[in-house]
């Protein structure tokens, strides 16, 4: 029976693997069992953020020192650049393990993934991008024994962006692209993207979504639905997180919606519900028991915060989507008591509008 570990470990730099290292070292990772390495690192997060190439490039050359090249490449690497504020760059390992226990009841943590097809820029941001990733995360659910899609929680996403070169690939091909700004096109990949998952998931029917409707119509979204696009690739790479009875292990996942940046009372319930129930932060005990933190992160496109008006949208230095991980990072750290959280910023689709999942991975008590 197959049980899920999962493992957060600080980073000092994008090309820092020595802590993973040295917990495969001290047998605590069995890198046969790596199923997915989700990353923060402090780059701007935006179409020329080299560090989330840089971290996979790292990780995958520390994976062929321990694994067959085969069994390496099959291990998904996504990487999220941006770490403003204090948000602390880490890696979280998601590990496969295997466990005679019975499953307690209500089952366990369960890990899938997926890789797909490299993808022709001409797709990006189109309905083709959003039938790719249905299909994958149907994939991933497959790899996870997750047969019902409410059991899923959280589904992260990376996904691929257009650079100057691609384009120019497509329109050689007499192809047209959704965009020529290179940095519209994260947005257009990740709103696909997320509408690929609410599809998978059924949250949304696609005979509702209208080529118009991709990155724009804002009433459109998932619960859970994580998407980080990058240069780094062509395809997707796709980890569902989800709860199944054919798991077992002491880890337990939960998810809430943040209907803003300051709406922590829907992750404090999540995590009440996991058992770590607190009127305020949590308190250190309870605080060693939190796994992993992940979630997404948007300015509000009215830019307004509850009746309040925001400067994120206009500041033409720092691009909205980093002052908005930097915010809901800390919105959340008050509230867990660290800010070792994966935030990733650009929501286009993933929560309501200014909002955004949040997923709460934690161990059970002895």
């Amino acid at each position: 029976m197959p049980a899920a570990k999962v493992h957060r470990i600080t980073a000092a730099s994008p090309d820092d693997a020595s802590g993973i290292e040295a917990a495969i070292a001290r047998g605590e990772i069995d890198p046969a069992g790596i199923v997915a390495i989700v990353g923060k690192t402090e780059g701007n997060g935006c179409v020329n953020d080299f560090t989330r190439g840089f971290a996979v490039q790292s990780l995958s050359l520390m994976l062929q020192r321990h694994l067959p090249r085969e069994s390496a490449d099959k291990v998904c690497l996504v990487m999220s650049g941006g770490t403003e504020g204090g948000m602390a760059p880490h890696w979280i390992v998601l590990e496969r393990s295997r466990s005679f226990e019975t499953p307690p009841a209500g089952g366990a943590l369960a890990i899938g993934r997926a890789h797909t097809a490299a993808m022709p820029p001409e797709h990006l941001g189109r309905f083709e991008q959003i039938d790719l990733v249905a299909d994958g995360v149907r994939a991933a659910m497959e790899d996870a024994g997750i047969v019902d899609p409410a059991a899923v929680h959280f589904v992260q996403v990376k996904c691929p962006l257009l650079t100057a070169r691609r384009i120019q690939e497509a329109q050689a091909r007499g192809r047209t692209v959704a965009t020529t700004d290179t940095l519209k096109s994260m947005g257009l990949s990740r709103a696909a993207s997320e509408l690929g998952v609410a599809v998978a998931l059924g949250e949304i029917e696609e005979s509702g979504i209208r080529p118009a409707d991709i990155g724009a119509r804002w009433a459109l979204w998932s619960g859970r639905a994580s998407c980080s696009a990058g240069i780094e690739l062509m395809g997707h790479e796709i980890v569902v997180l989800g709860m199944s009875a054919q798991w077992s292990g002491p880890l337990a996942i939960d998810h809430a919606v943040m209907a803003d940046g300051i709406d922590i009372e829907p992750v404090r319930s999540a995590l009440a519900r996991l058992g770590l129930e607190a009127p305020g932060q949590l308190s250190a005990a309870q605080r060693a028991r939190v796994a992993a933190v992940l979630a997404k992160a948007e300015p509000g496109h009215d830019g307004h915060l509850r009746g309040y008006r925001h400067t994120m949208l206009d500041d033409s230095d720092i691009s909205a989507t980093r002052h908005a991980r930097a915010f809901v990072c800390g919105a959340l750290a008050g509230l867990i008591g660290h800010a070792e959280i994966y935030v990733s910023g650009g929501a286009e689709h993933q929560g309501p509008d200014g909002g955004g999942p949040v997923a709460l991975i934690v161990r059970r008590p002895d």
